[in-house]
């Protein structure tokens, strides 16, 4: 089967238990595509989606994906079910303090 590019099918799983996907990537897709296209396709309704390629986490087979990586180098042995979905945890950073403001400056919850 040369000339054919392996494809493998992911649903992105975000925190609130909804999924994005599934969507056919080619093996050779890198993570930081992968990202981008969860940032297409994040549900408008959502609150506190993320902004940037930077907000966004992805977590396959308990790892945390690295940017510069493809889909084929991030693949799991549980990938190898033949017409299996790839199910990858989705995590958006939270915002960060304001700069300059100091950790003991923040609001704190009172009782």
């Amino acid at each position: 089967m040369s000339g054919v590019q392996e494809q493998l099918e992911i649903k992105f799983r975000l925190t609130d238990g909804s999924d994005i996907g599934p969507k056919t990537f080619p093996a050779a897709t890198s993570v930081a595509t992968l990202k981008e296209s969860i940032l297409a396709q994040w549900p408008k309704e959502k609150e506190n989606g993320p902004r940037t390629v930077k907000d966004v986490k992805l977590i396959s087979a308990g790892k945390i994906l690295e940017n510069n990586r493809t889909v084929g180098d991030c693949k799991s042995p549980l990938c190898d079910i033949p017409g299996g979905v790839t199910t990858m945890h989705v995590i958006v950073q939270p915002p960060h303090l304001e700069k300059g403001m100091l950790f003991s400056e923040a609001p704190k919850n009172r009782f």
